[in-house]
């Protein structure tokens, strides 16, 4: 089983949805994990979205590197460029940039819940399928 770390800004929306698919969609190859640079939280509308695809990430926590850092991992996947700019050095994993468009910024301008929740499901559904084509991307 190998460990994978989802590292974003926040760890608040993309690194959380990709933790949930992981572990929902790959956990036989993956124990899978998220931190951010910062923790800010969960966002309610990641949950509200994950939800509505049948996963549960509630019982996850927005948290650091600092606060996982006995765990060792094999995969680190940078889910924005501000974590791949961050991102620390791991010399026994192997580091993968996949850049996810960030969904509060895409919904910036969005004029009520309807128009926000439709760029969370988005990038939700683009985790989704790459988390589903992960063990082939990785070749295992």
């Amino acid at each position: 089983m190998k460990n994978i770390l989802f590292l974003c800004t926040g760890n608040s929306c993309r690194s959380q949805m990709a933790e949930g698919f992981c572990r929902s969609l790959q956990s036989d190859k993956f124990n899978g994990y998220s931190a951010g640079i910062k923790a800010h939280g969960l966002n309610p509308y990641a949950i509200k979205v994950m939800r509505e695809s049948g996963i549960d990430i509630t019982q996850q926590s927005s948290k650091t590197l600092e606060e996982i850092e006995d765990i060792e991992f094999d995969y680190i996947v940078t889910v924005c460029d501000n974590a791949e700019r961050s991102c620390p050095d791991f010399p026994q994993s192997n580091i993968i940039h996949r850049r996810f468009d960030d969904p509060p910024a895409l919904a910036k301008y969005a004029k009520d819940e309807s128009e926000v929740l439709v760029h969370f499901r988005q990038v939700r559904d683009e985790i989704k399928n790459w988390v589903n084509q992960l063990p082939h991307e990785l070749r295992l």
